[in-house]
């Protein structure tokens, strides 16, 4: 256990830099990057789903959400903020369920889709993603007049609605994990597996964050 979350954190260490280079950078670098993962995540996804009646909805789904993706990360300081809030409320929705789940454990939430899930783990992926936005709203430097400088109802709204469809995703890659009777989808990423084990929320949060804003004229 000691040896996979060191090799966790190291690989973290390397990979968030990487990634935020190119999400900061947008533009074609980008879009090059998000073709790179619709590529890893297919064929994880080709491999964990093989022969089952899923696998090409599986494949459909993952064209959206990467389209989704890049459309939303824009090419804008107001399109980044926005692109850079759901990915930050994905991964305190991931980090918040590890630390409290493994804290505070209790109640399992569904033990036949993925057994280490817990009531007091999705509580704290709700309460971390709400810390880290508030203060990433009050004190990011791509914030300005005309975007985010406050935290009000609206912005609390969409953290919660978003980490739910995080911790939705999560579940859902689980519970395809499980039928095929795999503990991870990959091994690309030393400590975290596959790739769709680390973005499965993502994947998910993604595009909703796309269709949602552009409904909501609030945010």
């Amino acid at each position: 256990m000691k040896s996979e979350l060191i090799k966790r954190l190291l690989s973290s260490i390397i990979l968030i830099p990487v990634a935020l280079f190119f999400i900061i950078k947008g533009s074609l670098l980008f879009t090059f990057f998000m073709i790179i993962l619709f590529i890893i995540s297919v064929y994880e996804w080709n491999c964990m789903s093989n022969k089952k009646p899923y696998k090409i909805p599986g494949y459909f789904f993952l064209i959206v959400s990467i389209y989704f993706s890049i459309i939303l990360r824009g090419n804008t300081d107001s399109e980044l903020y926005i692109f850079l809030v759901t990915i930050l409320i994905c991964v305190s929705t991931d980090i918040g369920g590890y630390i409290f789940g493994n804290l505070f454990k209790g109640p399992k939430i569904n033990k036949t889709i993925s057994p280490n899930k817990t009531y007091s783990g999705s509580f704290g992926s709700y309460l971390l993603s709400l810390i880290l936005v508030y203060f990433f709203s009050k004190y990011s430097f791509l914030v300005d007049s005309a975007l985010l400088n406050s935290f009000g109802k609206d912005e609390f709204i969409f953290v919660l609605l978003v980490s739910t469809i995080s911790q939705i995703g999560d579940f859902t890659i689980s519970f395809f994990k499980r039928k095929s009777k795999i503990k991870n989808t990959g091994s690309i990423l030393p400590g975290h597996g596959g790739l769709l084990d680390r973005i499965d929320g993502m994947i998910f949060a993604l595009p909703f964050a796309f269709i949602y804003l552009n409904f909501n004229t609030n945010f």
